[in-house]
């Protein structure tokens, strides 16, 4: 219930004496002014009942309050299924792991055919690699199909000579495969300092190469085939002279794969 509080009394009159209210300890609270009123409503009703200019604002925020929810509950199972998948992904590949008990493929060169080299002339050059790269899958249950798109390239000193690719091929298990692939390379200019050098190595029989192979693959395992995987291999490789009767002094290759 509300509480109408109505102005305080009018001064007495002529024939009457005010009587003199007793003192309280609490100060008094100043007095409305004449002809206005005070209403006391409870906090309660302040609250609870929004004033009409209000009502729709409030609506309108208790009916967001269910889509919250539902992006709340939508992002937990989101994110329950990606760890779920996480964990089957997980159990899947020890699985292959321990069964198949896969083994990294090796790479090294064979023999190194050279070509278009002319140490005594500054004219650009146009040189050419045969190049003879020998595979071993050691894998029982596994094999390789090495797919198209695969790049071959030999660099002196960062110096790119030559460029080819291997050939599309499927590699079985427990299996040796050489592949040949010719490199070729034309308008490659080498500065007197750079023509020196290459001509001191081949006169020592030592001339340094670096031969970086890069083929996209898939892994066949039993009768499933994975998603296309890169191999890189790296190979520091060091001929005796720059000749078709080039012949490898050292051969030292790095292994190594991008799985996306």
């Amino acid at each position: 219930m509300t509480e109408r509080v109505h102005p305080g009394d009018s001064p007495p009159t002529s024939g009457e004496h005010s009587v003199p209210k007793p003192a309280t300890s609490s100060p008094e609270k100043p007095a409305p002014q004449p002809g206005t009123y005070v209403i006391q409503i409870p906090k309660d009703q302040i609250y609870r009942v929004p004033p009409p200019e209000n009502a729709r604002r409030y609506a309108h925020l208790s009916k967001r309050k269910p889509r919250r929810s539902t992006c709340r509950s939508c992002c937990c199972c989101l994110l329950t299924t990606i760890l779920a998948l996480l964990l089957a992904a997980a159990i899947a590949a020890a699985v292959i792991y321990f069964v198949f008990k896969p083994e990294s493929p090796n790479y090294s060169v064979e023999s190194v055919a050279i070509k278009g080299f002319n140490l005594t002339s500054p004219s650009p050059l146009s040189p050419e690699f045969d190049v003879t790269v020998r595979a071993h899958n050691p894998n029982d249950k596994i094999g390789i199909y090495y797919e198209k798109g695969s790049s071959v390239k030999v660099y002196y000193d960062d110096i790119n000579l030559c460029n080819g690719a291997l050939p599309a091929f499927f590699q079985p298990t427990n299996n040796v495969t050489l592949f040949k692939t010719a490199l070729k390379g034309s308008g490659i200019e080498l500065n007197n300092a750079v023509l020196r050098t290459l001509s001191d190595q081949q006169n020592k029989g030592a001339v340094p190469f670096s031969l970086k192979l890069r083929a996209p693959v898939k892994i066949k395992v039993g009768s499933i085939k994975t998603w296309k995987i890169t191999i890189k291999v790296t190979c520091k490789i060091t001929v005796d002279k720059l000749t078709a009767a080039s012949k490898v002094v050292s051969n030292d290759c790095d292994y190594g794969v991008d799985i996306w």
